[in-house]
């Protein structure tokens, strides 16, 4: 009896722990009969449950096994991509390596252009900036030289930009054209004028050169023009209006004309000399002076003694006359004595004809020997300068080499001159002294044969 009851307890246990039928459902057994029974039929509902359960589960393990199948085709597809992505990246690693190369040498050749580039337009601004045509279109050098000072590559635009200016530059560079501008003077005063420009060579204004100072933008006046014979072309050429005119211009596009400013005038010359210079232009003025007092003086006696000449009879206030005048004091003398009276009358003649003659010799020989003197000066000056400074900066030897120089060119060029004057003046004073020793020798030979017969 007793296992009866255990074993109906565990059944319903079971039976309660499996879940199937709630003993507080089913109506309560009122005998061991009833609840074997009711056992049973717990046993056989459980067991289609089980068994529905288990059908359940075999259809889940199919939909289970073909989903696994399924996710272990996925996982090889994506393992097989993953082969396929890993070879198409080693592919694309080798084609990137290629084509870095490929840039690289694409990049040297762009920067050897580049070089090039900025060569060209730190040199073509340098050109810019100091032509004549920048005083017509100012500050076209702004661009090309952002581009000469540039790191990065340029752009094609900009290469073409480039390239047109280089075009403008030669198309204004064969044109002659006028515009309005300001000019400065050499005061600084600003005066608008027309300005023509003969292409990229010169500028000129007003009948005179100008020149462009690149470094101030303005078009200014030189300080000393060129030869008279050069500038007296330009007010003539501003003027025509058509035909051919001559005209000289600067083949060094204004870099000539700059430098001849700078060319040393007369005065320039002069002062450079110093004062051994200036004792040579004193020692050629009195001896250009001397002589022409002499040749005017001579000139008068010579006129005077000329007209004596051919009035014998009526001695005057001469050379000659005084001459004729002792001849007539002494007409008794004989012949020796009257030689001796003549003789003394032309000595005392010959000084007032002859005076002053030799001093214009004697600075014609003083003159070459103080450029001498200046020469020496000057070269003694130009070995200090080098012992002090060295030869580093040829200015400081200019000086003293221009002393040197020019004070021998004024010894030259006086000397000449006063050796011309001294030797037309010593020719006229012997025409007067042989005219005079001509006309005592007659009267002597006259009276010689006076006294014979």
């Amino acid at each position: 009896m007793k296992k009866l009851i255990t074993t109906a307890v565990v059944a319903a246990s079971l039976s309660l722990t499996a879940g199937m039928v709630s003993a507080a459902d089913a109506p309560a057994p009122k005998s061991i009969d009833q609840l074997l029974q009711q056992v049973k039929t717990e046993r056989a509902a459980e067991g289609k449950v089980n068994a529905k359960r288990e059908a359940e589960f075999q259809a889940e393990r199919g939909d289970k096994a073909a989903l696994l199948q399924r996710e272990k085709a996925a996982l090889a597809a994506e393992r097989q991509r993953g082969v396929d992505l890993n070879a198409a990246f080693l592919a694309n690693e080798g084609k990137i390596a290629q084509l870095e190369e490929e840039l690289k040498t694409a990049q040297g050749d762009l920067g050897e252009m580049f070089g090039v580039v900025k060569g060209e337009a730190g040199d073509f601004a340098g050109k810019l900036v100091g032509s004549n045509i920048s005083a017509q279109y100012p500050k076209r050098d702004a661009f090309i030289a952002d581009l000469g000072a540039r790191k990065q590559l340029p752009k094609i635009e900009e290469l073409e930009k480039f390239w047109q200016e280089q075009l403008f530059e030669m198309a204004e560079s064969g044109k002659v054209v006028k515009f309005e501008a300001a000019v400065t003077d050499i005061d600084g005063n600003v005066v608008n004028t027309t300005v023509s420009r003969i292409g990229a060579f010169n500028l000129t204004a007003d009948g005179k050169y100008v020149v462009y100072n690149s470094e101030l933008g303005l078009i200014q006046q030189l300080s000393a023009q060129p030869d008279s014979y050069q500038v007296s072309t330009v007010a003539s050429w501003e003027k025509a209006t058509g035909g051919a005119e001559a005209l000289y211009i600067d083949p060094a596009r204004g870099t000539l004309l700059n430098i001849f400013t700078q060319k040393a005038s007369f005065q320039d010359r002069l002062e450079a000399g110093g004062i051994i210079g200036y004792i040579i232009i004193a020692l050629l003025a009195l001896g250009l002076l001397i002589g022409l007092e002499r040749l005017l003086t001579l000139f008068v006696i010579g006129t005077k003694v000329k007209a004596q000449a051919k009035n014998v009879a009526n001695p005057g206030n001469n050379a000659l006359g005084r001459i004729l005048k002792v001849y007539q004091e002494n007409k008794d003398a004989d012949v020796e004595t009257l030689e001796l009276k003549l003789d003394e009358a032309i000595l005392k003649e010959t000084p007032a004809i002859e005076t002053r003659i030799s001093i214009i010799k004697v600075l014609a020989a003083i003159a070459p020997m103080m450029g001498l003197l200046g020469t020496v000066t000057g070269m003694i000056a130009t070995f200090q300068s080098i012992q002090l400074f060295g030869t580093g900066d040829p200015k400081l030897m200019a000086g003293g080499i221009s002393m040197a120089l020019v004070t021998t060119v004024q010894g030259l060029v006086a000397a000449l001159p006063l050796m011309l004057v001294h030797a037309v003046v010593v020719a006229r004073s012997k025409s007067i002294v042989q005219t005079l020793e001509e006309q005592s020798a007659g009267i002597i030979a006259e009276h010689a044969e006076k006294r014979a017969n």
